[in-house]
């Protein structure tokens, strides 16, 4: 075996405490470095608060020193966020970084299903699924009759009616049991089957839901259990049993609980031109005690352990201050390049990336969403996250999707009430402007501004006379 001797050059990032502490602190969401900033206080002599705290807002940041500057820097070079919990990066240098800016779950029931789908099904059945998902409503059903929809969909996709009904089959006795279904019967007797239960009790439930809903539904229990065949006892047992069951498949999200917020970044229009300012009220300030510090200047060699306390308070509060410096720089350039947006509202919200905002801050982009995710902005036209300034471009436009979302949702408020427009009818007016996107498209945002289809928002002239 022969030994032999490579040299190897190779590029890393050492990670300080300081600089871990910096990246830590530049991540809190303001709630978050309130509280860090108390337990420091508390456990901290050398650290205290500042008392003026009457202007609320600071529109500069004090310099934090060289070393500051050094460990800002350090920081910067960084790769993204994931590096630090011990995750692959991923994804390319030409992804839109955007989407590495933390989103909540999406509000398309749609889009949540073909998530889940998406581990077990192939990509065959999902294309097929993800055809029957466009064509329900809201709640789950088929638009319209079981029948047409399989007529189409054979056409439309060249595939067998055996093929494309199983996938609804599927679908219908999935997780989401009755998703699909044709009517409020069929989605039921899913809903039972998926229970598995084959008492008294259910039994009668499933031919109450198959033969005699209307019955239920005009609340004729004795004319049930006549038709039953059976005792009054029995029938109360069986009608508990479908009372039980969702309307639908689609169950709606659960209620967030409300709570105040207060904003990271106060944006006023001042003297012409608008004006960027942190909310100093957002969280408390500290400074090192200035006798605490006196006081150690004068025993250079002794008292190590209050020397390392001074030096973590030194460390925290340059922290703070480079946090809000980057703060400060990327809300200015984000309303910068938001004007349009605060003038004249969500259609002229222009197509902004995080790469672009990182260029003009000289930043790289992990850096940009770490300090942006969480915070809160204050303008005239409410408070929102910060992330709610980014917008991706539309593929074959020079307008962003959150533009578009404000188009459809226009249209539908100017639509009259007794002939609603379609999704296609809307693609279309969007395309005349042009805008060009899919009628799932229109369908998707619609659904996220919690606005029903045409068909739901019909009403007769004489009802929309009588709204009027």
């Amino acid at each position: 075996m022969k030994t032999t001797v490579t040299a190897k050059l190779s590029q890393g990032v050492n990670l300080t405490p300081q600089l871990l502490q910096s990246i830590r602190l530049l991540q809190l969401t303001a709630p978050q470095l309130e509280m860090e900033l108390r337990e420091a206080l508390e456990r901290n002599p050398m650290l205290e608060t500042e008392g003026d705290d009457e202007a609320g807002e600071t529109d500069a940041i004090a310099e934090a020193g060289d070393d500051a500057a050094l460990d800002a820097a350090a920081w910067d070079e960084l790769p993204e966020p994931a590096f630090m919990s011990g995750l692959s990066a991923g994804g390319g240098s030409d992804d839109d970084a955007t989407a590495r800016i933390a989103a909540g779950e999406s509000s398309d029931w749609r889009v949540r299903t073909l998530r889940e789908l998406a581990a077990d099904w192939t990509d065959a059945d999902l294309a097929i699924a993800s055809w029957w998902l466009d064509h329900c409503d809201d709640h789950g059903f088929l638009e319209v009759t079981h029948p047409e929809l399989l007529t189409r969909a054979t056409h439309a996709l060249s595939l067998e009616p055996l093929e494309i009904e199983s996938v609804r089959l599927r679908l219908l006795h999935g997780d989401w049991a009755g998703l699909a279904a044709g009517d409020a019967r069929e989605c039921l007797l899913a809903q039972l089957a998926a229970r598995g239960i084959d008492d008294d009790a259910h039994a009668l439930a499933r031919r109450i839901v198959a033969s005699h809903l209307d019955l239920l539904a005009r609340h004729d229990h004795a004319a049930l259990a006549k038709a039953l065949g059976a005792d009054a006892d029995a029938v109360q047992a069986a009608i508990a049993v479908v009372l039980s069951l969702r309307p639908s498949a689609v169950e709606e999200p659960s209620a967030v609980e409300d709570t105040h917020i207060i904003p990271d970044v106060v944006v006023r229009h001042l003297g012409g031109g608008w004006r960027v300012a942190l909310n100093g009220r957002s969280t408390p300030r500290v400074r090192i005690a200035a006798h605490c510090e006196q006081a150690l200047a004068g025993t250079p060699g002794e008292h190590s352990a209050l020397r390392g306390l001074l030096d973590e308070a030194r460390w925290l509060v340059r922290g703070i201050a480079m946090r809000n410096d980057t703060l400060l720089r990327t809300a200015q350039v984000l309303v910068e390049r938001q004007q349009a947006f605060l003038e004249r509202g969500e259609e002229a919200i222009a197509p902004l990336t995080l790469r672009e905002v990182a260029d003009a801050i000289g930043m790289h982009e992990s850096t940009v969403s770490r300090i942006t995710s969480g915070k809160y902005i204050q303008t005239p036209r409410g408070t929102f996250e910060l992330k709610r300034l980014f917008a991706v471009r539309l593929e074959g436009a020079a307008v962003s999707g959150s533009a578009v979302k404000a188009m459809v949702k226009r249209l539908i408020d100017a639509e009259p009430p007794h002939a609603p427009l379609a999704d296609d009818v809307i693609a279309g007016m969007l395309a005349r402007q042009g805008v060009r996107i899919a009628r799932r498209t229109v369908a998707k945002y619609r659904d996220q501004l919690s606005i029903g289809p045409a068909r739901a928002r019909m009403r007769p002239p004489a009802a929309a006379r009588a709204a009027c």
